[in-house]
């Protein structure tokens, strides 16, 4: 009997093969059209461009709108807002939502393809967003120039457009081409000793990136000639010592809620200072500060934007420059 059955049960036992191997593999994992690396190390694999991206810091938030539409940003952070402290206020206006520092939980109902972490933010958050299932790439929160070269051609290929990437690298060179070319008229004997008054007490020394946009401005940052690193707080003592010949004032006041003029009266009426150069000439500058404080493609503006504030009007811009490989 067994000798009977043993024909058909090895036709069932082919059928049952042929049929699994033609079956479609609709049920499997989709490919991924492209893999990144990010500083850490990590591989992430994108089944296609991310269209709902998400990034934790106003500077990568800067990138990501030069390599990106707006509409593919699921939100922003609110500082964006803001016209004292962003140069792009307009481009983020039907973007819908707003963010500061969320929670993992905020992060995912926002529903990212694409989280970008910038090292100098809080990493602990990205192992429970990886364990959602969330695509995270942790990049150089950038401090200088080359790092934000480096943020720019990572973030662009996350986002699947690596061309963007150099395009808006080479819009980069071209526009520090086009003021260094302005400086380089510039005697050494006329260059200007400046020193930003910042609400962040330490910013602006030797290794910031203000530090390296006066370079590039023909400007010279008088914290930095003292040897006063970036995160350093500058005495008054080492202010007089410095004495400039022109102060950059603060201007960010929180909406409002902030008095930037008592912080900027504890300087400019402090009887100790009254034997500066600055102050007697009353030599005082208001930089925007969107530009300035920029760690984006859009820090040349801020280059730009030191050299009109001390050299004049051959530098002369507007408020609302961005840099963009999108248009």
């Amino acid at each position: 009997m067994l000798r009977k059955k043993l024909p058909v049960l090895l036709l069932c036992m082919v059928c049952v093969f042929l049929t699994a191997c033609s079956m479609p593999k609709a049920a499997e994992e989709k490919p991924a059209a492209y893999t990144v690396t990010d500083i850490e190390g990590t591989v992430v694999d994108f089944p296609a461009p991310p269209q709902r991206i998400v990034t934790l810091s106003m500077s990568t938030d800067e990138t990501m709108l030069g390599l990106v539409e707006p509409q593919r940003m699921a939100a922003v952070n609110g500082l964006l807002d803001d016209p004292v402290s962003s140069n792009v206020t307009a481009l983020v206006k039907d973007i819908p939502q707003r963010i500061g520092s969320p929670t993992v939980e905020e992060i995912m109902a926002l529903q990212p393809d694409l989280v970008v972490v910038p090292d100098w933010g809080d990493l602990t958050i990205v192992p429970s967003l990886r364990e959602a299932g969330l695509k995270v790439i942790v990049c150089k929160g950038a401090r200088n120039l080359a790092e934000i070269r480096e943020t720019v051609t990572l973030l662009a290929a996350a986002v699947g457009e690596p061309e963007r990437g150099q395009k808006l690298l080479a819009m980069m060179d071209a526009k520090l081409a086009e003021i260094e070319a302005k400086v380089e008229k510039i005697p050494q004997a006329e260059r200007k000793r400046v020193v930003l008054i910042s609400l962040m007490g330490g910013y602006g020394g030797l290794g910031s990136s203000f530090d390296e946009a006066c370079r590039y401005a023909g400007v010279i940052n008088g914290r930095a000639e003292l040897g006063i690193r970036d995160f350093q707080v500058m005495t008054k003592e080492q202010l007089v010592q410095i004495d400039p010949d022109i102060l950059f004032l603060p201007t960010y006041n929180d909406r409002g809620k902030y008095d930037v003029d008592a912080f900027r009266r504890d300087y400019l009426g402090d009887p100790s200072l009254q034997t500066m150069k600055a102050i007697r000439s009353k030599a005082f500058a208001e930089p925007f500060e969107g530009y300035i404080y920029n760690c984006s493609q859009d820090f040349v503006f801020g280059v730009q934007e030191i050299a009109y504030r001390v050299y004049g009007d051959a530098f002369k811009q507007g408020e609302d420059e961005h840099l963009s490989a999108v248009k």
